[in-house]
């Protein structure tokens, strides 16, 4: 490997806390630190954003809370988030713009407060939902 991309990579592992997965194979790790692993690896190429496609998908509540953790540094860092979810709490606080989708059709696009509504998810869901916020996360039930 070329000393500039080890470099690279040993700054993306030492941004994320995972320099201790350095030398561990993949198969061997949990999911939690297999997706921070490919999230370092895209780090590498210095983006100016990343798309997160359900990234709480099968983590548990202490990995689903260090990869939120950790896309919230990358916002502060300057890193556009680009999130594709159905749980609300994966919207960090960070996250100012949201778009909501129906059978492929935008149904709603703008700042978080205005369309994060319990009466707009509720269409959404086709469930009656209600809406709470805490520490700049929002929740359903």
């Amino acid at each position: 490997m070329d000393t500039k991309y080890r470099k690279l990579a040993e700054d993306a592992l030492g941004r994320l806390g995972i320099s201790h997965l350095a030398e561990r194979p993949v198969e061997e790790m949990s999911s939690g630190e297999a997706k921070r692993i490919l999230i370092a690896r895209a780090l590498v190429h210095e983006p100016q954003a990343l798309l997160f496609d359900e990234p709480s998908n099968s983590l548990d509540i202490s990995a689903q809370r260090a990869l939120r953790e950790t896309m919230r540094s990358l916002a502060r860092s300057g890193i556009g988030i680009i999130l594709v979810t159905h749980e609300l709490p994966d919207i960090v606080p960070e996250i100012e713009r949201v778009l909501l989708m129906a059978k492929g059709r935008i149904v709603a696009d703008g700042p978080k407060s205005d369309v994060l509504q319990e009466e707009r998810l509720s269409g959404l869901f086709g469930l009656k939902v209600q809406l709470g916020q805490r520490d700049g996360y929002y929740h359903i039930w």
